[in-house]
């Protein structure tokens, strides 16, 4: 293919001098870049962030300019002229370790990947006003998005750091670490100070850049692809094609079906599909290259109903059809439990797609080697993604290499929530080294992983829940359906798992359910925090409030009748033998919900670890590296929740060393593979592992050697749960799940209608970092407002409309009422010192709560998400709720 190796200078360029952090500094480049651009790739400033360029909607990209925060993502370079511009790395020491401790000791810091933008903003705030209120605080947040934190402990971190940098410091003790402490988050000072390097932060020398031409249409019979045109731009080195592929070009975690490149004479599937890779000097010239591919179609009507897919006649989006799974469970006579019942409900609820927002948008790094064994090739690809074992797994399909030749090494995510489950680049970026001999990175733009990646799956459930006279449940009936897109990514799963939890944390006696998955020619859908629970409890506790009508009692009172206890059965059939504390959770809130005029109740139960009859695996292994260094490996992935910090505070816990002497790394280099970091399972499964290798070196260490005496051993801890059986298993005693998570929350509004507070209680089991827990549920809560009213990805013929940031409808910090969150702590005896994963559980009963709230406010029953009808939603969405005055 033809090469182009240099990039001459275009008519474009211009000249911009300016100071940066107090140096005077000139470039030469293209008048249309960014400032963020020039000041990351030219000058290797990399604590502004590249979000969602050029839209400007998140804030991750602010720096000072002439001591103003501004939006460096939307301003062109020429703009920068003669400008003072600060950054992260231009503040004093001072400044700077005042942020780094306040965002820690508040625990503002979760992925960290918005934290940066934040802090510039901050200290322009307390330069300019010394006492800020936390209304002043949230309201200078409005150019900034966080989809981990729920902004609580971030505006706690502002008002810390005021009050540093007014000479009222306050100390606290370090935290020795162990279980309990709060221990400050693992490598949270390089988060918060930009100095952490993502996988987009990362330079490498000689590195190419890569871009993806997705396709047009989202159903078109593929008949050429002329790259031709692409060759001719300069920068441009090579375009990769289907037939370029050396190995497997379908992939998946469960079906493979997903291809990295279609082929001429394949029907696309949806607009995230991938049809050829630009490899270039740059990523504009990327870019430029991607856009210049022509494509030959012959388009043809996409199947965007999943009613419409499932019908005799609809043409197959897959070989063996668009029923991608079924799940059923089916206890007790149903017809005869309805018509014994004193009450019985029925309707219809629909929930929404949604983006998962994170912050950090997908990117891969690609480097090749050499093995110095064999002279084999090899490559090390830096993964974001939330299982580094299935991308090594599929990248060496791709290439058709032994899985050894790949090593994948997690670089720590900013954010995920589910949808870094699946491979998005990192198949592409690697079969893109691997041809060119030379790294390659790719980073995906906004728009472009919105057409990607997995979102969370609109469904419809048509369900009917029957009550004896005293409210008692007697029976429920539901059909389900999910949108699980293109392709199958988890989507089977996620409704088996809206099956199983159909019913609630609530004994039912008599069930019938089934939900179906149906491939459509939408973009994918799959895992996303609450995996399918969410979708359920929304049906389930709406019919639950309307029977409490019925019965003449109020919301609490249902829901504490029926309320599971220990040894009863719950949806999928579990006895629940075990210690939990669901009936404390509700106690907790009684008195907070019957004394608000305006308040709405929902509980929520949701699984820790995948189960269902497949394995949950928990393996690490601690090594000493030095007299003073320990190394922590771990099959699992770091994405904000803490999961590094919980291994360090347990290693902690059994070893008795202190914290500092831990480093946390998940590689391939070792054998442990483990699956996802889903379900709710990383505390859990990890947490039992570096336990169980802890141990092993406190043993030696009671035997009266040093760390230095043990330096280049290693110590491997494993767990593992294998009795789970299938959802439906015909089996006396089915059990489903390893645990399980327990929640109430309650929402209460104000005379208008406006949100003013959520209370949610959790039984978390154990609590193994107080601020790190409390971060987890009060981000929870944020993501759980939004699904029930505001947050929607529209998708209209197969295309995506959402393709800005602000059309989300993600919430802001202004938005955000205040957030109770108590703990009950009621161990699991098989748990790691008895804890419960809480990644999803913290909005699994959010909308209920929210649609209960608005019912009692105006009497309407609301049957969709999100509400936007409501006057919750409306004080959210009135005006231009998302938009800084100094945004520009």
């Amino acid at each position: 293919m033809a090469t182009h190796a240099d990039d001459p200078s275009h008519a474009s360029e211009v000249t911009v001098s300016f100071t940066l952090n107090g140096t005077p500094v000139a470039v030469t480049t293209d008048a249309q870049r960014s400032l963020l651009s020039v000041l990351r790739e030219d000058f290797g400033i990399t604590s502004p962030k590249s979000a969602c360029e050029p839209q400007g909607h998140c804030g991750c990209c602010t720096v000072l300019i002439d001591g103003r925060p501004r939006l460096s993502c939307v301003l062109r370079i020429p703009k920068a002229q003669g400008r003072q511009i600060e950054t992260m790395e231009g503040f004093s020491e001072e400044v700077r370790n005042q942020l780094a401790d306040s965002f820690q000791e508040a625990g503002g810091c979760q992925c960290g990947f918005c934290i940066p933008g934040i802090s510039v903003r901050t200290v322009a705030l307390v330069r300019d006003n010394p006492h800020p209120t936390r209304s002043e605080i949230a309201r200078a947040l409005r150019p900034h998005l966080c989809r981990c934190t729920g902004y609580t402990k971030i505006i706690d971190a502002i008002e810390l750091f005021a009050t540093a940098r007014r000479g009222e410091s306050r100390s606290r003790p370090a935290a020795d670490g162990r279980v309990g402490s709060r221990l400050h988050r693992y490598r949270g000072r390089e988060l918060v100070l930009g100095e952490f390097r993502f996988v987009d932060d990362r330079m490498t020398r000689g590195a190419l850049a890569a871009a993806m031409r997705f396709s047009d249409h989202p159903r078109a019979l593929v008949r050429g692809i002329d790259v031709a045109p692409a060759l001719r731009l300069p920068g441009v080195h090579r375009v990769i094609t289907a037939s370029d592929v050396p190995g497997e070009r379908y992939v998946g975690l469960i079906v493979r079906d997903w291809p990295v490149l279609v082929a001429l004479g394949e029907e696309t599937r949806c607009v995230g599909d991938v049809l050829a890779v630009v490899v270039a000097d740059n990523p504009r010239a990327a870019r430029r290259g991607a856009t210049a591919i022509e494509v030959d179609y012959e388009i043809r009507e996409p199947i965007t109903n999943p009613h419409d897919a499932l019908r005799a006649d609809a043409p197959p989006i897959h070989p063996n059809g668009n029923l991608l799974g079924r799940s059923s469970i089916r206890r007790g006579d149903v017809e005869a439990a309805f018509a014994g019942s004193a009450h019985v409900v029925e309707d219809t609820y629909e929930t929404q797609r949604i983006e998962h927002m994170f912050l950090e948008p997908e990117a891969c790094l690609a480097v090749p080697g050499i093995r110095e064994s064999d002279g084999a090739a090899t490559l090390t690809v830096y993964s974001q993604g939330q299982g580094v074992f299935d991308d090594q797994r599929q990248i060496a399909e791709v290439l058709n290499w032994n899985p050894d030749r790949v090593r994948v090494e997690l670089v720590s995510t900013g954010g995920a929530f589910g949808g870094k489950e699946d491979m998005s680049i990192q198949g592409q970026t690697a079969l893109a080294a691997a041809l060119c001999g030379r790294p390659v990175k790719c980073t995906l733009t906004r728009p472009e992983s919105f057409r990607l990646h997995p979102k969370r799956h609109p469904m419809k459930i048509t369900a009917k829940l029957a009550c004896d006279r005293d409210g008692r449940l007697t029976a429920l009936h539901a059909r389900i359906i999910g949108d699980t897109g293109a392709y199958a990514s988890v989507g089977a799963k996620v409704l088996e798992r809206a099956a199983g939890h159909a019913t609630g944390p609530y004994r039912v006696p008599c069930v019938d359910v089934e939900s179906s998955a149906a491939y459509t020619n939408n973009p994918p859908c799959g895992a996303m925090r609450g995996f399918g629970v969410n979708q359920a409890a929304f049906a389930v506790e709406n019919l639950l409030n309307r029977l409490a009508a019925r019965v003449g009692i109020d919301g609490w009172e249902i829901r504490w009748r029926n309320a599971l206890d220990r040894g009863d059965r719950c949806c999928s059939g579990q006895v629940l033998d075990k210690p939990f504390g669901l009936k404390r959770t509700l106690e907790a809130v009684r008195d907070a919900y019957r004394g608000a005029k305006y308040a709405g109740i929902a509980c929520g139960m949701k699984n820790v670890g995948i189960g269902n009859g497949m394995p949950d695996l928990g393996k690490a292994v601690v090594c000493v590296d030095g007299p003073d260094r320990v190394t922590i490996r771990t099959g699992f992935t770091e994405m904000g929740q803490g999961l590094f910090t919980v291994c360090v505070q347990v290693a902690c816990q059994e070893t008795g060393l202190p914290p500092e002497r831990f480093t946390v790394v998940t590689d391939t280099s070792e054998e442990l593979g483990c699956g996802q970091t889903t379900a709710s399972r990383g505390t859990v499964l990890a947490g039992m592992a570096v336990q169980d290798a802890a141990r092993k070196l406190r043993a030696d260490l009671d035997a009266g050697r040093s760390l230095g005496d043990l330096v280049g051993r290693k110590y491997r801890g494993d767990y593992a749960c294998t009795d789970t059986t299938k959802l439906g298993a015909d089996v006396p005693n089915p059990k489903t799940h390893l645990t399980y998570g327990y929640a109430t929350q309650v929402v209460i509004l104000d005379d208008e209608g406006k949100l003013a507070k959520v209370i949610a209680a959790h039984d978390v089991g154990r609590v193994i970092n107080p601020t790190l827990l409390e971060g987890q549920i009060e981000g929870a809560v944020h993501m759980g407002l939004g699904y029930a009213l505001t947050e929607e990805m529209v998708v209209e013929g197969g295309h995506v409309q959402s393709s800005t940031v602000n059309s989300l409808g993600v919430l802001r910090a202004h938005h955000m009422p205040e957030v109770k969150v108590i703990f009950i702590e009621e161990p699991d005896p098989e748990t790691v010192y008895g804890a419960r994963g809480v990644g999803e559980i913290g909005l699994v009963p959010t909308a209920p709560a929210v649609a209960g709230a608005l019912e009692a406010f105006d009497g309407i029953h609301r049957r969709r998400l999100p509400m936007k009808d409501s006057p919750a939603a409306r004080a959210i969405l009135r005006g231009n709720p998302n938009a800084g005055g100094d945004a520009r």
